[in-house]
């Protein structure tokens, strides 16, 4: 028998031995008390009694919540007063605790007198035990199970969410499994009512602590990196997973003993008394994660420090709170810091798990339309409750929003609805962004494998998909203002016949720069260019690399980048359009023989064409036009060859190259300029002399 079921079956047999004359409690244990202990058992059991202490415990000043006609500044001094009214009650009601405690003693004593204390710590003890046997058993049963999730696959995104939903449904069984271990073994029975409620409370408070062991380890999974959601390092899931456990399960058995505490009469001064006392620990808890939290850059250490500093006054600043009773204040606070928390979490997580297979991370990575939608949804339902959390802990209600009594609710309601109009906005728009920026990534793919026609709808799709989303992003945020301000209560129909006059206005005023967007939306709609082409308007030619709603970019082949309104580029010559004739012209001395060279020429294109790196963009070879023109000094001959947009420059530099080799090999001479002077014609004899002395040595074949 393995050790563990061992201990857990004598556990079993405590709780039998011991547990077996609690069951018998409604019967004869209270005969062998005295009356006194059997009347106040009596009265604990009774249920007007119980109602009776409940509502003696609900009957304490609660927080006042603002009024649906109250102003900002009332709300603040009610607050404010309510306050300095609970501390004053606090410090009033301290030096009744010791007396208070005594009797919560007293009664405890009583009932453990009944029953036993070491019988009743033994039951807890057996019922957390069972809980812990019956998670063995679960571990030990589903070793087959385990082991397949282990060697689940995460190569794609519907095998990553498939192995998350797996270990989500294996933690939840297993937190089931302790559950019906503990807390449902307890229920089979019947117990006293206080016997009862202390057993299950600090049951359900175990629970609640192994419930945040399975979450951490579903979030965090600091033993398995591969099923990790949020990206984060080894050391620090660690680090948090284990500050997650402690800080629940304190705060868990604080408020088990808290509520317990109630049961027994406390004063509501009392507890809260204890509850601020207990809460120390949390701050510790806290302050020690805040202060020894790892990660950080050294090179940023000064903000470090100043992040560090903040968390501390935020975590005291909530204590604070806490003991003031300005819960209202304490809640929202919050609010306000972990909901953007919580956003930043779940985006992380979201990009993580969605990221393109085959990757480890998401950086870098274009967001699929999938990811987007989940990630921006998930925020806007985070927000919206987050408001609606607001609304509740102020005590504005729908009635109240609905109503709109006063400046403060319609105030407040206004700023609802244009939070949510902000975040459907948002969803929208990078819902939209998210499709063009993939369809702007595929456009962007080019290669050998694809025919002209597609790469021509695809550099249209690159020049036209820009220009399309900022007018949409233009579009749906000027839709979201102004649903934003109708919310708000701003008349929206004299803002925008305001708008159409300033805009007629500002039309007139602005006619270069209405010229330049009109120009543009007409050239883009001629298909004049697109992003990538070489083009040529008036005095600027260069690359297009981008353009806006009023200019182009145009980039030089030197690096100049020129900035080109739409309204003065004129006529466009496109140099990157289906072909290009590259003509060229040589010159020959009249001593050459014309024929060879049009053979040799014609040998040069061929073998040009079969060069690899030519070959696909040679559309007709080079050849010889023939004789162009006779110069003074040269027989100039016409050449030829129809290319590909761009590719004329480095084939025409080869076939230079290949036609200086051969000519020369047939001894074929490229003419050189000369100037010719005639004799004595109006220059001095002795340089007349001199000029035909130096033309003679020139002409004399090199020794």
């Amino acid at each position: 028998m393995p050790p563990i079921l061992a201990r857990a079956l004598g556990v079993l047999a405590l709780l039998i031995a011991f547990g077996a004359p609690a069951l018998a409690q409604s019967g004869k244990a209270a005969d062998d008390a005295s009356p006194r202990v059997r009347l106040l058992l009596d009265l604990l059991a009774d249920p007007e009694v119980r109602t009776w202490l409940e509502k003696r415990a609900a009957d304490k000043p609660k927080p006042p919540t603002p009024a649906a006609d109250a102003s900002l500044s009332s709300v603040i001094t009610s607050q404010l007063g309510h306050a300095r009214d609970h501390i004053r009650r606090l410090v009033t009601a301290a030096p009744r605790l010791p007396g208070e405690l005594g009797k919560v003693v007293e009664i405890l004593g009583l009932e453990f007198d009944q029953h036993g204390a070491l019988p009743l710590l033994l039951l807890i003890g057996a019922f957390v035990a069972l809980g812990y046997g019956a998670e063995w058993l679960f571990w030990w049963r589903s070793k087959g199970l385990r082991a397949w999730i282990t060697a689940l696959p995460l190569d794609s995104v519907r095998a990553r969410l498939g192995a998350m939903l797996a270990r989500l449904g294996f933690g939840l069984s297993w937190v089931a499994s302790f559950g019906a271990g503990s807390v449902g073994a307890f229920l089979v029975f019947s117990w006293p009512p206080l016997l009862r409620e202390i057993v299950l409370g600090y049951l359900m408070a175990f629970l609640v602590t192994r419930i945040a062991v399975v979450a951490g380890r579903f979030f965090l999974a600091a033993g398995a990196e591969r099923f990790r959601i949020l990206p984060i390092d080894t050391p620090t899931a660690a680090f948090w997973h284990r500050r997650l456990i402690v800080f629940v399960g304190w705060t868990a058995f604080v408020a088990v003993t808290l509520s317990l505490l109630k049961t027994l009469g406390l004063s509501s001064e009392a507890r809260r008394l204890i509850g601020a006392a207990t809460a120390l620990v949390n701050v510790a808890i806290a302050l020690e994660a805040i202060w020894r939290r790892p990660g950080g850059d050294p090179a940023h250490h000064r903000g470090r420090a100043v992040a560090t500093w903040g968390l501390t006054f935020f975590v005291v600043a909530l204590w604070l709170l806490r003991v003031g009773d300005a819960m209202p204040v304490f809640r929202t606070l919050l609010l306000v810091v972990f909901t953007p928390l919580v956003m930043r979490g779940t985006s992380l997580a979201v990009t993580h798990l969605l990221r393109p297979a085959g990757t480890e991370h998401a950086a870098g990575e274009l967001p699929g339309v999938a990811t987007v939608v989940l990630e921006r949804g998930l925020r806007v339902l985070i927000v919206i409750g987050a408001v609606a959390l607001l609304a509740r802990i102020w005590g504005v209600g729908v009635d109240d929003f609905t109503a709109g009594h006063s400046t403060w609710t319609r105030l407040v309601h206004g700023l609802a609805n244009a939070v949510v109009i902000a975040l459907v906005a948002d969803l929208l728009w990078h819902v939209l962004r998210a499709i063009i920026d993939r369809r702007l990534a595929e456009a962007r793919v080019t290669g050998d494998a694809l025919d002209e026609e597609e790469q021509r709808r695809r550099a249209r799709l690159n020049t036209l998909l820009p220009i399309f989303r900022n007018i949409l992003g233009i579009v749906v945020f000027a839709v979201a203002i102004m649903m934003a301000l109708s919310a708000l209560g701003v008349e929206i129909g004299p803002l925008i016949a305001g708008a159409g006059v300033v805009g007629v206005a500002l039309g007139f005023g602005a006619q270069t720069l209405v010229r330049d967007i009109i120009s543009g939306m007409f050239f883009l709609l001629d298909d004049a260019f697109r992003i990538g082409e070489y083009i040529q308007a008036g005095t600027y030619k260069g690359t297009v690399e981008s353009f806006s709603l009023r200019s182009i970019k145009l980039r030089h082949h030197r690096g100049t980048l020129y900035t080109v309104p739409f309204g003065v580029l004129g006529a466009v010559q496109n140099g990157s359009r289906d072909w290009v004739i590259d003509k060229m012209t040589i010159g020959i001395t009249y001593d050459s023989d014309i024929d060879a060279a049009k053979k040799i020429i014609k040998r040069i294109g061929k073998e040009l064409a079969e060069i690899p790196d030519f070959k696909p963009h040679i559309l007709q070879p080079l050849k010889m036009q023939g004789v162009e023109k006779f110069s003074d000094s040269a027989i100039e001959i016409r050449l030829k060859m129809m290319t590909k947009p761009g590719e004329q420059f480095s084939i025409r530099r080869r076939a230079y190259a290949m036609i200086k080799k051969a000519f020369d090999e047939a001894g074929i001479k490229f003419a050189r300029p000369m100037a010719m002077l005639a004799e004595g014609a109006g220059m001095d004899p002795a340089a007349a002399a001199a000029a035909r002395q130096a033309q003679a040595e020139k002409a004399a074949p090199a020794t």
